[in-house]
């Protein structure tokens, strides 16, 4: 019964398999093994963009910092959620990598066209005294577990379009919000108007790689410098390459992403019938719920793993509600769900 993150699963056993027959033999470093190509070219089949360059990193918070400060630049602002992940949970790395800073766009779980447009248009207003507009990123799914419909999309990046301003898309769960949303990767990206994206899989069943993807292929020789100085090129690449092989061989990134979203369901379908409430309505593979003191303690006590988002387990009140957050991934048992389902219900 473990819910704490998608990031505390285990790495997909087809995953291994790659890493283990790609541990034979040598292979050119830094990017220019052989798997690497065929990583290169089926990402830009995927996206319906022969021209995209693509790169690969170890972790979300690189590739996020790398691609936002090979977008902008030190004096900018990135414009932003106040629940980004690149606000909450990288520890100011994107500002650290590109010296900009952020500006938290006021809202909810996702950014409304209009508030953006607001913020954008608020700054650039004190001339070389104020930070200077810069890119736009959008964090899908949302650290809520929302996700943005491709309209949605649309009309934040048409914004960002009004000011000549790019946009960066954190995917770190890109393929639970492609499989909720039933679209394809260019819809979600480039067709709505998005620059570069962080193409994850740490969370979705990889040991640890997340794909860099710029549509625009200037950025590349910038990105490239960027990774090297950033301490973020690997020299053994090809076991980075060798999971990014394996999750996009034979579809497994759906299939994955398709099982987490599916044992989510199965969850907050029984939170509901249990009576639970849902702060925000969980679209892909993350539910925020509001349980009592009494069941917390109960699930605790049985060995549930996961996160109280807010309250504690010490109190007197035992019908206090107390907000969790449950994040479920492909490896997650109907077994493991329906226990925690049946604990919940005393």
């Amino acid at each position: 019964m473990h819910f704490a993150s998608d990031n505390s699963g285990p790495v997909h056993p087809e995953v291994l398999v790659a890493l283990a027959k790609a541990n034979d033999g040598y292979q050119m470093a830094y990017g220019a093994d052989t798997l690497m190509n065929e990583v290169r070219d089926r990402i830009r089949g995927i996206f319906e963009a022969p021209g995209a360059a693509v790169y690969l990193v170890a972790t979300g918070t690189a590739a996020n910092s790398l691609a936002l400060a090979t977008l902008s630049k030190p004096w900018e602002t990135v414009f932003c959620s106040p629940v980004a992940h690149i606000h909450e949970d990288e520890c100011n790395a994107p500002e650290f990598y590109s010296g900009a800073k952020l500006t938290l766009v006021p809202g909810g779980d996702r950014m409304a066209p209009d508030a953006l447009r607001q913020s954008i248009t608020g700054e650039e207003t004190r001339g070389v005294h104020g930070p200077q507009r810069g890119p736009v990123s959008i964090t899908q799914v949302t650290e809520r577990g929302t996700v943005y419909t491709l309209e949605e999309l649309q009309s934040l990046c048409s914004v960002a379009k009004e000011f000549n301003l790019p946009v960066h898309l954190d995917g770190a769960r890109f393929s639970n919000a492609l499989v909720a949303l039933n679209c394809s990767p260019a819809d979600m990206t480039w067709k709505a108007g998005v620059d570069a994206v962080s193409f994850g899989g740490t969370k979705n069943g990889l040991m640890g790689v997340e794909a860099v993807v710029f549509f625009d292929e200037s950025k590349a020789w910038e990105f490239e410098l960027r990774r090297k100085r950033g301490a973020h090129l690997f020299s053994k690449h090809r076991y980075l390459s060798a999971q990014m092989a394996a999750y996009l061989k034979d579809d497994l990134w759906l299939k994955s992403a398709r099982q987490a979203n599916a044992n989510c369901n199965r969850l907050a379908n029984g939170l509901r019938d249990a009576g639970a409430e849902f702060p925000y309505e969980p679209h892909a593979n993350m539910i925020f719920a509001n349980l009592t003191r009494k069941q917390h303690k109960r699930l605790h006590q049985a060995g549930a793993v996961y996160h109280l988002w807010a309250g504690t387990l010490d109190g007197s009140d035992e019908e206090e509600l107390l907000t969790c957050r449950l994040v479920c991934d492909w490896s997650n048992t109907n077994e493991q769900i329906d226990q925690f389902l049946s604990l919940l219900q005393g």
